[in-house]
């Protein structure tokens, strides 16, 4: 049995995909992401901010969990790691759980 070669066509894209071209499908994990940075370094700044930064990472989560679900999969970009209503049922239960217990909190 022989195996036939890979076609010229095949190989471009491969390369293609693999020299950063499609950068921009991963986007909007770049964005939770550093949104993620922005308040845990905010929350982390003194103890006071818990509260607010609880909520407001729940809102990120929500954020992205919104972004998953209208986004197409090729756009997604690494938010895609199941199915597309597993993703947003995992993070609309992670985001559930965050606000209430960012609303729980008592303020200091």
């Amino acid at each position: 049995m022989t195996h036939s070669a890979p076609s010229a066509r095949s190989r471009r894209q491969r390369r293609a995909a693999s020299s950063g071209r499609g950068w921009w499908r991963h986007t909007p994990y770049a964005i939770v992401l550093c949104a993620l940075a922005l308040v845990l370094a905010w929350m982390r700044e003194n103890g006071e901010n818990v509260k607010g930064g609880t909520l407001a990472v729940a809102g990120i989560v929500f954020a992205a969990a919104l972004a998953r679900l209208a986004l197409p999969e090729r756009r997604a970009g690494m938010l895609v790691s199941r199915r597309r209503l597993a993703d947003v049922a995992v993070l609309v239960a992670l985001g559930t759980g965050l606000l209430v217990t960012g609303l729980m909190l008592q303020e200091h």
